[in-house]
Formats: C-alpha cells, sequence, structure tokens
C-alpha cells in the first residue's frame, strides 16, 4: 500500500451522502445514461439463452419481484439481483472501464434493478444511485490496479459488490452510518477469479457481485454492525504490494471515473477488438479469407494473456480467443454474437482459419491498437493497421452507433428503450427500470 492513510468506511459513505445529495452533473446523467440502456438491452438479448433460462428457472419462486429483464418468472429480491447481473454479463457484450478492465453495468444493473422495483424511487433517484454505484466501483478499481487483477482477480466481481452495495443502499434510502455497515457487509462477500474466464461462471461473478451488495444493503437498513475502522485490510488484500488509498475519493464529486466506461461494439474480451477491427477492415478491401496462408497478428501483451485460448470448443470460449475475433472478421466481414456462439466455435473454415494466425505480442503496441500482417497464396503480404480500436476512449461509439448495437439485440425496441431510459432524468419520473420497460412492452427473440 502507499503511505496514505486509508479513509474508514464512514468517511467514504458520508462522502457518497453528499455526491448523491447532489444533482448529476449533465455529462455524468448522458454517460450514466448510455451506461444503463447499453447493459439493459445486453440483458434483455441475452434473456432467452439456454444458461439465462436455466438459472431462471433454478431461482423461480411464486411470489418475489420480477427476476431479469425479458424474464416471465419471478425471484427473491437477491436472486432477482443475481439473475440480472448475470444476463448482462453472460455475452461480454456490456461496457469496459479500459483503466481498471472493471465492467461496472452488470452489477449495478442488478442492484438498480431489484432495489429499484422494490423501493420505488424516483427515476432521478435511481439515475444517480446507478451512477454514484459504478462511480464507487471504478474509483476502488483505481485504488488497487494493475495489481488486484494481476494476481488472478475478477475485479468485476470483488470491486462490483461494493458497487451494488451502493447502488441498492441509496434506493433504499440508507443514512450514511447504515451506507458505511453495508459496505463493510459487502467487503466480506467479495468474489471472483479470472480462472473463470470462458466459462459461465464469469458472469455469475457479476451476478454475485449484484446479488450481495443488495443483501448488504438490505442487512444494513435493519441491524447495525462493526464500529468505525478503515479500508486498509480490504486494500490490502486486493493489493498487498501497491494500492492507492487516495483514488477512492481524490476529486469525488469532480472528476467522473464514469465518463471514461467504454462500451464493447463485439461480444468479446475488449482487448482483442482492435485485431477484429483490422480483420473486418481486410475483409472489407476484398482480402480473400481462403487465399490468406498466414496472418501475423501484433498486438499488446495482455492479448495472449486473457485471449489466449487457440482451439475454443463453445461460444463462451470464443469469446476469450483473439485468433478467433481475427478468423472471423476475416471470413465474414464482421463481429456480432452470430460471430461468437457455439455453431461459430466448431465451424470448420473458422477453425482452419483459426489455425493460420499467430499472436505476436509487444510492449510497444497500445491496449487499443492491433496490426494485422496477412500473407496471401500470391505471395503479397498486407499489412492492416488499427491505432484506436472501436468502443475505445479515442474511438468511443456514439449515442447512434450504441442505440443501432441494441437494435440487433432487441429489433424494433431500441429507441423506445433509449427513450425511456433518458426519461428518469426528469423530475417525477419513476424509478423502476421493470416499470421502464413494461410500459414500451419491450420484446425479446433470442
Amino acid at each position: 500500500m502507499s503511505d496514505s492513510a486509508a479513509p474508514t468506511y464512514e468517511r467514504v459513505a458520508d462522502a457518497l451522502a453528499g455526491l448523491a445529495a447532489r444533482p448529476l452533473p449533465d455529462d455524468v446523467t448522458h454517460a450514466a445514461r448510455r451506461t444503463l440502456f447499453n447493459v439493459l438491452t445486453v440483458a434483455l438479448g441475452a434473456a432467452r439463452t439456454p444458461q439465462v433460462s436455466r438459472l431462471a428457472a433454478t431461482l423461480a419462486v411464486p411470489d418475489g419481484v420480477p427476476a431479469a429483464p425479458g424474464i416471465d418468472e419471478r425471484a427473491s429480491e437477491a436472486n432477482a439481483a443475481l439473475l440480472t447481473g448475470f444476463a448482462a454479463h453472460l455475452d461480454d457484450y456490456d461496457d469496459t472501464h479500459l483503466r481498471t478492465v472493471i465492467h461496472p453495468g452488470a452489477a449495478g444493473l442488478g442492484a438498480a434493478w431489484a432495489a429499484g422495483w422494490t423501493a420505488r424511487r424516483s427515476g432521478p433517484d435511481l439515475l444517480a444511485a446507478y451512477a454514484i454505484g459504478a462511480e464507487l466501483q471504478l474509483r476502488l478499481g483505481n485504488a488497487v490496479s494493475p495489481e488486484h487483477y494481476d494476481r488472478g482477480w475478477h475485479i468485476t466481481g470483488t470491486c462490483g459488490v461494493l458497487g451494488a452495495a451502493v447502488t441498492a443502499g441509496l434506493l433504499l434510502g440508507l443514512p450514511p452510518d447504515r451506507m458505511a455497515d453495508a459496505l463493510r457487509l459487502a467487503s466480506v462477500q467479495i468474489l471472483g477469479h479470472r480462472e473463470a474466464f470462458g466459462t459461465e461462471v464469469k458472469p455469475f461473478h457479476a451476478g454475485k457481485a449484484a446479488a450481495n451488495g443488495m443483501v448488504a444493503a438490505r442487512e444494513a437498513a435493519s441491524t447495525r454492525y462493526g464500529t468505525p475502522v478503515d479500508l486498509g485490510p480490504l486494500l490490502a488484500a486486493f493489493a498487498p504490494d501497491r494500492s492507492d488509498p487516495d483514488e477512492l475519493l481524490d476529486g469525488l464529486g469532480r472528476r467522473w471515473e464514469l465518463l471514461a466506461n467504454t462500451f464493447k461494439p463485439y461480444p468479446c474480451g475488449i482487448v482483442a477488438h482492435p485485431g477484429i477491427d483490422a480483420a473486418i477492415q481486410a475483409h472489407r478491401v476484398g482480402i480473400t479469407p481462403t487465399r490468406v496462408v498466414a496472418v501475423d497478428y501484433h498486438c499488446h501483451p495482455l492479448v495472449p494473456e486473457l485471449m489466449g485460448r487457440t482451439a475454443p470448443r463453445t461460444g463462451l470460449e470464443t469469446r476469450f480467443s483473439a485468433v478467433h475475433g481475427v478468423a472471423a472478421g476475416l471470413a465474414t466481414g464482421a463481429g456480432g454474437l452470430a460471430q461468437f456462439d457455439d455453431a461459430a466455435a466448431v465451424d470448420p473454415v473458422l477453425a482452419a482459419m483459426r489455425d493460420r494466425v499467430t499472436l505476436r505480442p509487444s510492449d510497444t503496441i497500445a491496449r487499443d491498437a492491433a496490426v494485422l500482417r496477412i500473407e496471401t497464396d500470391d505471395g503479397r503480404a498486407v499489412d492492416v493497421a488499427v491505432t484506436h480500436a472501436r468502443g475505445s476512449r479515442d474511438r468511443p461509439l456514439t449515442d447512434e452507433e450504441l442505440i443501432d448495437k441494441a437494435e440487433a439485440l432487441v429489433p424494433g425496441r431500441a429507441h423506445a428503450i433509449w427513450t425511456g431510459v433518458g426519461r428518469l432524468a426528469a423530475p417525477g419520473s419513476r424509478g423502476s427500470l421493470p416499470d421502464l420497460l413494461a410500459g414500451d412492452r419491450i420484446e425479446v427473440g433470442r
């Protein structure tokens, strides 16, 4: 840890209460709208997948809150948070904060879905709670990055628990002393390791982060826990050799990490996106996949570390195979859900193309950059370079591109959801996401 003393849970809770007492700045309101809209439509797009359907059936109860976006069953409050967070992260199509590699939207959505339904707060209250919970996640991530992630933790699961507790706690109207207890309870329910990447356990981390945060807030509402202590032990557990407690509160309310959140154009690990961009460019300029004999994929070292699978067997595994992303981009000129499903994983054409792609990591290449050197059977060698990937901070998706992405997930309904989420910022609007979707009669098809 750094020499700076970690703030107490009480001090953090007081600071969050002060933040919640002020209106969100306009740019933060817009960032929260984009984050919430994106992850809500991603969750809806996954609602009819076998994985979400199976989990929904397991968690279903006769009475309870709506179980998740696009799901007919009911569930307990905590399990609705779990299922919603799971659906939001299943396809790896949600948001990413590049500095920490946290996906803050999913756990926050689970907490906002469940607590917003039962608490019946206003739309501005819900949007603020969602934004502030995401902000706490990201600031905690900054405090322990990069060591925490490098040690094998799935930072979305670990930091997500505390962020979900903040979102739920604000929606439940917890005073600062109870919010401090919620944070304290959340801090002993962290979970998630990178070993789970490429399996259903990875989105389960986001779901359990939402559920554990929800439980922590609900429990803190009725029972007092602990005495004032600082967050030092938590930071030391997350990053024993180097953490920076100042990241938690420094500039809170003046500088928003949520503004640095980005959105994925492809449903896979974000470090592979530059290579997919380059492959799609190559396809569009007429490089014939059947004539490709070799591809050297020059990339950041995180690509083989996080996306090094060379022979994926399932759609979930393709999401952690950088060579698959390049193969799909070259062969099809696209990088949507169809390029990362179970059929694509075993497609013989894509399998043969994957075998021709070799990762060439280099410290000189930025995370959002890539160069493909493509050799064809006529002896040509073509270089295709991407300086900044689509969806990166330097090349962010526009609102229109975000809506287009959602339209592919919920055909015919993306504009209605975008408008509905935007209305949450209006005084007097209702802060219930289930009500929002019911009012717009959102349909799901996958």
